[in-house]
């Protein structure tokens, strides 16, 4: 017979919950990866991202030579057929600017949102899921498809470039050529460098996602942002002041592509990047933690 005494041991064993009730067991990142994995998105997705060198490939293939990119400066698409090393370098300046800023919304701005829409994360919360572990376990599923992103960009670019153009150094618009060895090692760098650079995007989608109950208002909330950061980015007159902007950076991977790698640019925007992504997640967890959940 369970005495009063027992009852409250257990009660107190964790933390006023019922006994047997182990928050840290509650929606583990292998059950939510798990369930985004299957989802239809997250394979169209792929499906795009696998797509693009394939489609750069056969565009370099059929398209014909006009005299250059327009502005009369040697650009990395110009010596994209030298090696499957420079057809991933390609690959890479395409998708920073705008492409690789999709998967990382999406992932991140559906991350709450959707849950919200589909009338299921009040149903989640009573499971009972703490807040902020829900918050924390979508965030690391979140981060590990985008890297997953990136990363299969990545693959698919080197491997049918490869299998394109050969094996060999990684040609420069300047003419000049790093070893095989040393540019793979590069442009490893560079993705790394990508998704760090996109870490401010995936905190302001979060941030989004826990601030409506329309994914569409979180994910477009967030491309578009980040699409008006790279605008201003443009506007000179600004003048020092775009150097607090995350996409003044986006590109600053570039400088390993140079004989002598600069590291400078990249610090910078990788920590403004890092810094931005902190300080958005914070205002997720705080805001989440309270909102009046009842969809």
């Amino acid at each position: 017979m369970t005495t009063t005494k027992d009852s409250a041991a257990g009660r107190d064993a964790t933390h006023g919950a019922a006994p047997g009730y182990a928050p840290g067991h509650t929606l583990t990142v292998r059950v939510e990866l798990a369930r985004q994995l299957k989802r239809r998105r997250t394979l169209v997705m792929a499906a795009l991202l696998a797509a693009l060198p394939i489609v750069l490939i056969i565009a370099l293939a059929v398209g014909t030579d006009d005299g250059g990119n327009g502005n009369g400066r040697p650009s990395m698409f110009d010596v994209a057929t030298a090696s499957g090393l420079n057809l991933t370098a390609t690959v890479l300046i395409a998708g920073t600017g705008f492409l690789l800023v999709i998967p990382v919304a999406l992932y991140f701005g559906d991350a709450v949102a959707s849950e919200a829409d589909w009338s299921s994360l009040r149903y989640l919360l009573a499971a009972p899921v703490p807040r902020t572990r829900l918050l924390v376990t979508k965030a690391i599923v979140a981060l590990i498809l985008s890297v997953a992103s990136v990363a299969l960009l990545t693959a698919v670019a080197l491997i049918a470039g490869t299998l394109a153009y050969g094996w060999g150094p990684l040609q420069t618009p300047a003419n000049t050529a790093i070893p095989a060895a040393d540019g793979l090692w590069r442009l490893l760098l560079a993705a790394g460098f990508i998704i760090i650079s996109e870490l401010a995007t995936a905190g302001l989608a979060l941030w989004l996602s826990t601030r409506t109950d329309a994914p569409l208002a979180a994910v477009g909330g967030a491309v578009g942002l980040t699409v008006i950061g790279s605008v201003l980015d443009q506007v000179t007159a600004l003048g020092g002041l775009r150097a607090a902007l995350p996409a003044h950076w986006q590109y600053a991977w570039t400088d390993l592509l140079q004989p002598s790698i600069e590291w400078a640019a990249m610090a910078q925007g990788a920590s403004l990047s890092v810094s931005i992504a902190i300080v958005l997640f914070a205002l997720a967890v705080r805001g989440f933690r309270t909102k009046d959940v009842v969809s």
